[in-house]
């Protein structure tokens, strides 16, 4: 059964790879790029080996520990994303407990994030190369390391399954983990500013990482090298205890996920449907559809997700003009038009099969752009209209106001004219209704990232007007060119989003049936 459940993971791999070629290119990229950061990792540690213990302590157990720490706290960001072999999914078969845990415990063992920390862990021999008794037990603890992180990662998984069976809590969890990865420059930087102040107390925080569960097998080969045999078994009593801990919690976890069935939400009782925003638009089809993107926008979480950075930007430009003293607050308003105008590119993609709801009422092209346009508008004009005004005002640099707000207006409504244009030619592979918000199949980061740089490059070079027109007004002075800059501003952006709208409009019925067939592939 556990070689059955191996040669399953495997299989299901190759399936993956096998189905697009755009995903077998985004494998074979990525384990490239993997593979070098492997590398560099195992000579680092082989290079270390010419270093005193203590710093080879120092370094194996902070970063050890972070590596155990990131594989417990994987689940919180990744459930949805790597499905294979999910126990829910085999509790209709009779597979005894212990023998499902050896064979998921050996699948992601076998996964890409298994095999490289198995990897860099037993080249933590390397540098304790000049001492080879040490050698030895450090690849015995890279061996129960790698243990512990694959362990901790399905227990983590495992005793979140119950809550995660229920969709807001997904959303919820999703989103919010997303808000530290997003402030992840401001939180480095203010981290190594931290350890730059304190760095007498290093040898202290490693002494107390040493002895937690995360640090404890990291620190055993240390503590041998520095000649203290009872912190070293000590520490080996820590580690496996801890991984003990794991294993019962996983246990009790699956057993629940086995006979527990995840009472979904869709089998919970409904309220009556109500108009609500329907009730609000002009009787239209471009007003029926702006109702239905403005119920999207408000409560799809995929939706969502594209409007996290946006109450972010002025947390990230404000932290980084109080280092380097520019005036990057008042990129602020253009920065978040350009974020919210080519929101919209997914939205068909997001669509899915409700797009044949579309081709069957014969709504034209031109008023399914112009309601989602519309949509988008309704709240992307007053915020950033509301950031630009407000970062002038806080940088109080009044005079600049008219040629900022002329960038933002005129990169919000180009960025939209383009979105609606190639929104009606390019389909993402996007999350299914439901699924977890973050959820990607491999290829789909490569092909979307490389759709969207062309995107962002076109509505860049399409601004290029707007743009000249500030540096000028900033260069020469005077307030009369910067309210020229706002007024072209306005009227660029206006003309580019009423022909966008045209454009993506004919292009949407002339290709209708072909972005329908694509839809339904990318499911």
């Amino acid at each position: 059964m556990v070689a059955t459940l191996v040669r399953l993971r495997l299989l299901l791999l190759r399936n993956t790879l096998r189905r697009q070629t755009a995903q077998l290119v985004a494998v074979v990229i990525g384990a490239v790029y993997g593979a070098g950061i492997l590398i560099a990792v195992v000579v680092g540690l082989f290079v270390l080996s010419v270093a005193p213990t203590s710093v080879i302590r120092t370094v194996v157990v902070l970063v050890g520990a972070v590596v155990v720490l990131g594989w417990t706290l994987l689940p919180l960001v990744a459930t949805g994303i790597d499905e294979t072999l999910e126990p829910a999914r085999l509790a209709v078969y009779p597979i005894p407990l212990g023998q499902l845990m050896t064979g998921l415990f050996l699948g992601g063992v076998l996964g890409v994030p298994g095999a490289v920390t198995t990897v860099a862990a037993l080249a933590t021999a390397g540098s304790w190369l000049h001492l080879p008794g040490v050698a030895v037990v450090a690849l015995g603890c890279g061996v129960l390391a790698t243990a512990t992180c694959v362990v901790a990662s399905r227990a983590a998984a495992t005793a979140l399954t119950s809550l995660s069976s229920g969709r807001r809590f997904r959303e919820a969890r999703g989103l919010l983990v997303l808000v530290p990865l997003i402030l992840a420059g401001p939180i480095i930087l203010g981290v190594t500013d931290l350890v730059a102040r304190v760095h007498s107390s290093i040898a202290g925080a490693v002494e107390i990482v040493s002895w937690t569960p995360i640090g404890a097998v990291w620190a055993i080969p240390s503590s041998v090298a520095l000649g203290d045999p009872v912190g070293a078994v000590l520490r080996l009593l820590i580690a496996l205890a801890t991984l003990a801990a794991l294993v019962l919690l996983w246990r009790w976890g699956l057993a629940r996920v086995l006979v527990t069935q995840a009472t979904s939400s869709s089998d919970r009782p409904r309220s009556r449907a109500r108009v609500g925003v329907f009730g609000r638009v002009p009787a239209t089809p471009a007003g029926a559809v702006a109702a239905r993107s403005l119920t999207y926008w408000r409560r799809d979480p995929r939706y969502q997700r594209q409007l996290l950075l946006v109450p972010i930007l002025p947390v990230l430009l404000g932290f980084y003009a109080s280092i380097d003293h520019a005036p990057l607050l008042l990129a602020l308003g253009p920065a978040a038009a350009f974020f919210l105008s080519v929101a919209i590119v997914s939205d068909l993609s997001y669509d899915g099969s409700a797009f044949t709801l579309h081709l069957a009422e014969g709504i034209r092209g031109r008023d399914d752009r112009a309601g989602r346009a519309a949509a988008l508008l309704v709240f992307a004009l007053p915020v950033v209209v509301l950031f630009t005004l407000g970062s002038t005002a806080f940088g109080r640099a009044f005079e600049d106001a008219p040629q900022v707000l002329g960038l933002a207006l005129g990169v919000l409504g180009t960025g939209v004219g383009v979105a609606s244009v190639a929104s009606a030619v390019i389909i993402l592979p996007v999350p299914a209704p439901g699924d977890n918000p973050f959820r990607a199949r491999a290829g789909a980061n490569l092909t979307g990232t490389l759709q969207m740089f062309v995107v962002w490059l076109v509505l860049a070079v399409l601004c290029l007007p707007e743009i000249a027109l500030l540096v000028a007004a900033d260069l020469i002075g005077g307030a009369v060119l910067g309210w020229i800059a706002l007024v072209v501003g306005i009227l660029l952006g206006a003309v580019a989003l009423v022909v966008g709208v045209r454009v993506g409009g004919a292009l949407l019925d002339r290709r209708a049936p072909e972005l329908l067939v694509a839809l339904n592939r990318a499911r």
